[in-house]
């Protein structure tokens, strides 16, 4: 029993430095991925496509837009006229509650149902300006080298400035145009909701 005792005693180092012991070395392939991190949401990988070329790409594209259109210059393009929309229309939300044309039928401060008070005829008539801006730019939005850049600048902005000023004053108007489409989504949704315009 004790020559048992001392045989364990004399075991123990060495069963424990067997399971102690480290694995032994084997070359193994590692996969290593280069992944471009998203500005916008540094925790993910920015789209392929998205790689910082264009003004105001911050490699922010949670629905895979980029991956299913081939040219992003479009894209660009429709973001800032939606954008330029939106700046206007948040502009048009808070004058109707101010101004109004005469006639009881332009007497209404709450703008979605000013909407409806307003004759079709007037739908029409902003319908057909609306098509004729598109037709007449419909031919520079898929082919310019800038389709978004439509000649427009009635109070000489861009006049001499230089590349890099004119991407800054590009990403600012970009920017802008974001914050309007979330500005206008945000005045729909409250006006629909509550019933009440915003300055009532």
């Amino acid at each position: 029993m004790k020559f048992a005792s001392v045989l364990s005693l004399l075991a123990a180092p060495l069963l424990a430095s067997a399971f102690l012991a480290p694995a032994p070395k084997t070359t193994r392939a590692r996969c290593v991925v280069s992944m471009v991190q998203s500005k916008a949401l540094p925790f993910l990988a920015a789209p392929k496509k998205l790689d910082g070329s264009l003004v105001g790409d911050f490699g922010f594209d949670p629905m895979g837009i980029s991956d299913q259109v081939a040219n992003l210059k479009y894209v660009r393009a429709a973001e800032l006229k939606h954008g330029r929309v939106a700046m206007l229309g948040f502009l048009g939300w808070v004058v109707t509650q101010f101004v109004h044309l005469p006639g009881e039928i332009y007497a209404e401060s709450n703008p979605l149902k000013a909407i409806a008070a307003v004759p079709l005829i007037s739908h029409v008539q902003i319908f057909l300006f609306i098509a004729a801006i598109e037709l007449a730019t419909l031919d520079r939005t898929y082919t310019a080298d800038k389709p978004w850049d439509l000649g427009f600048d009635p109070m000489n902005m861009s006049k001499g400035k230089s590349e890099q000023q004119m991407k800054d004053l590009e990403l600012k108007e970009l920017k802008n145009g974001r914050l309007a489409m979330i500005a206008i989504i945000g005045l729909m949704a409250q006006t629909a909701y509550t019933g009440i315009p915003l300055f009532s």
